[in-house]
Parts: C-alpha cells; structure tokens; sequence
C-alpha cells in the first residue's frame, strides 16, 4: 500500500462522518469502522462534522469505476486503500463521490488511488462525501444561497406550461425551439428558467469556439472523453436573439439575459450578429441586464458589444498563471488579450466577474493564491464567480503539476478567507447579478 501524506491539522475533532463506499452494482453504503476521506492534492484528511455540511439539495452521488477507495482506519489510526469490504470478504468496492448543487464549492475532492485499467472519469465535479446519522454529508462551502437553480422550484408540468405559452408567443423562432431541448432533454437549469419566466434566461448563439478546453462540455476530441451535450448547430438570427431576450426581460423583474452557455462555443466568434441583437433590445428597453460569459479572448469585440449596450461580462479562468491557463483552455489567442479584456470592461464601467474555476489542490496552491491576489490588485473588478471545476481532479492535478510549480495546499476555505480579508469590496457567488444589484 502506497503511503499518503495526511493532514490531522483541521481533524482534531472526534466527531468524524463515516465513510461511504458502492459495490459494483452501484449500491452505496457506509462502512463503519472508518472514516470518510477528504483530498486536497496530495493531502488527505479525515472528514469531522464541522467541516462538511448535509449533502445540498439536487446534488448526486457517483461511484467511481477503476478506482480505490481511501479511507481513514479509525482502529489503526491511518489512510488505508481498501479495495474489497472488510465486512464481505471477496466484495470489490469503489469510492463515492458527490456532484454538488450550484451554489456550493467543494473544499475536497472524493480521495481514491486508480487502477492500472483508470479511464478519464467524466465531465462533473467528484467533492468529497460521507455519513452521520442517517444523511449524506459533503465536504463544501456554500458561496452563494439564491435558489435560481434549485430544482425544487422547477416542477416539470410549469415548464410544459411554460413551452406552451412561448410556442404560440415565438412560434418561428429557432433560438426558443433549442431552448426547449436544452430544458427537456439535458435538464439545463437555465433554459428552465426562461420556461418557468424567472431569473436568468440563457441565449446561445455561437457554433464555434477559438479555445479547447479540457473539460469543454459541449465539444470533446480528447481519447475517452465525451460532451455532455451538443453544442447548438446554427446561429440564430439578431431578431431571434432579441426576440427571446425581450420576452424573458418583459416578464420577469431584474430579468438577465446572458450570451455564452454550455451549448455552444465562445460568444465573441458571434460578436456582429449579437451586437445587432443588444442594439435592438436596448432599442426597445432600457430594463433587464445583457450578460456575457466569455473566454475574453478579442478585446476589439468586446469594445463593439460594450458600444451595442453590453452590461457585464463573465470571463473564465481556471488560473491568472498564463501557463496554467494556457494548459487548460489550450488557446488559439493570447491570455494577455484576455487581460485587456478585463481592462477594457472595467475602464467602460462594466460589471466584471471571473468565472473562476475551483479544484482542490491546485486552486488553494500558494502560487494559485498569490497570482490571484496580484491580479485582483491590479484589476478590481466586481465577483468572483467560483465553480467547480468539472474535470477529473487526478488527471487536472497531474497536468497542473507538469506545467507549473505548486507548493502545499492552504485549503479551499483558508483560500476564500484571504481573499475576503484582503479585498472586502469583491463580490463572492456564483450567479450573474442583475445590474441593480451588481455593486452590491
């Protein structure tokens, strides 16, 4: 057996949540006698109560295939990598992991060794997850508490209503015809939404995309990987686009429409085609917030958007090291265009967010916190919006530590405690604000 460091520091508590584990069959179940395992890069810690909470509402539980389970021993005090169950001598289990809710950052990643036989795990987040006293728990910090994606207020029948009602309104219009599928067929949350007529409506537009990156959910070359979803196949005209947009922001109050979704490629290869769209929704409205989420990868467009009505921008990172970005979204343009981007929003007046992309172990690296902290000193910009960073965490963490120098995790929690200290006026969630509470 392989010798794991192990962090007792944060684990002096001996309320311990007890491990889960699945057989082969799927079945998860808890094994007594041991404790949960938390990792963070190369550190392994025993889960206590006080630093998971009851697993969110809406989140799933997976196991792993091709993987070990560790475990923390409770009689021998250590890790162990325990491969059959103790209680069922020949019974291979496998580790548990836990896809979290929106809202809820995972401070942990699910702690297992691979087989020799390990494929890629797919596109979700893999937080760490474990038992007390008749609930799940998991190993994460709540970022944000809107339910805008809480599936509780999203009953199917609503949404049928709801498709019904923008078929007789838009009954041309393709963009409102793809949303449909992205509600009913891929579960998307955010087309639910312009259904049910509440928060966030989403407007892809864009068939292409000038980045690949490892975890692209909608487009997937990589040996072993899959999208999880198709990326849109036409680009909707501007009136199709403003069509949708105005109907979302004529019935919803602090209504946002966003450019740049999971189905479809980066925005900014559409930026002409969207410009005419916003121009003619602000033609009609001065109501509702225009968001982009966007690789902020050509800063002339940008300019163009931010002219047409433009209100904020969402750009995605999984680090400000140009090296360890450069490894991730694999570009086909320079990560200083991306900066003045930034520059650029800010100096316009933009509300600017980072899609900032959360794995532990590299995320909470040292070298991670003080490019992060160097930035936000130079660029004080709005949010950070912190995502889970949908990648299996062995193969990301390897591919980070290939690139670049990473020392001892501070922990995902120690990271976002910092980061608040120092710079109290940044927004931390993970929604797109609506513009009058975008200062907030």
């Amino acid at each position: 057996m392989k010798t794991h460091r192990t962090n007792m520091k944060n684990a002096k508590s001996s309320f311990f949540i007890t491990a889960v584990v699945a057989n082969a069959a799927g079945d998860i179940f808890d094994l007594p006698g041991y404790a949960a395992l938390g990792a963070d890069g190369p550190l392994h810690v025993p889960l206590t109560l006080a630093a998971t909470c009851d697993l969110p509402y809406g989140s799933e539980l997976m196991y792993l295939p091709d993987r070990v389970p560790l475990l923390y021993d409770l009689d021998e005090r250590r890790v162990v990598a325990l491969p059959e169950n103790p209680y069922v001598p020949g019974e291979a289990i496998f580790p548990v992991a836990a896809f979290n809710s929106p809202g809820f950052l995972i401070s942990h990643t699910s702690a297992y060794e691979e087989r020799p036989q390990a494929g890629f795990l797919p596109l979700f987040s893999y937080g760490a997850a474990g038992w007390h006293r008749g609930r799940f728990r998991s190993a994460v910090i709540q970022v944000d508490d809107e339910p805008r994606q809480d599936l509780r207020h999203m009953p199917l029948s609503k949404i049928r209503r709801g498709i019904d009602l923008m078929r007789r309104r838009l009954p041309d219009n393709r963009l409102r015809a793809h949303l449909e599928n992205c509600a009913l067929t891929y579960g998307c949350p955010a087309g639910k939404n312009f259904f049910l007529g509440r928060y966030e409506a989403p407007l892809p537009t864009s068939t292409a995309c000038n980045a690949r990156c490892l975890g692209c959910i909608s487009l997937q070359t990589e040996d072993g990987l899959c999208s999880s979803q198709h990326r849109i196949a036409f680009t909707p005209t501007p009136r199709e686009i403003a069509d949708v947009a105005l109907t979302h922001i004529g019935r919803v109050q602090d209504a946002v429409v966003s450019f740049g979704q999971g189905c479809e490629g980066d925005p900014l290869l559409e930026a002409d085609s969207i410009a005419q769209a916003i121009r003619f929704i602000r033609s009609q409205t001065a109501q509702g917030t225009i968001n982009m989420n966007t690789n902020g990868s050509l800063p002339q467009k940008i300019a163009l958007l931010l002219d047409a009505g433009l209100d904020s921008l969402r750009i995605s990172m999984n680090s400000l090291r140009e090296s360890c970005y450069q490894a991730y979204f694999r570009p086909k343009y320079a990560f200083d265009d991306v900066i003045a981007t930034i520059e650029m929003a800010l100096g316009r007046g933009a509300h600017v967010a980072i899609n900032y992309l959360n794995c532990p172990g590299f995320v909470d690296a040292p070298e991670e916190r003080d490019a992060l902290t160097a930035f936000l000193s130079a660029h004080p910009i709005h949010m950070i919006q912190w995502r889970n960073l949908n990648f299996d965490p062995l193969r990301y963490l390897s591919i980070m530590h290939q690139t670049a120098r990473h020392s001892r995790p501070i922990g995902v929690g120690r990271l976002l405690d910092q980061v608040r200290q120092q710079f109290p006026d940044v927004r931390h969630g993970y929604f797109n604000p609506p513009k009058m509470h975008s200062d907030g």
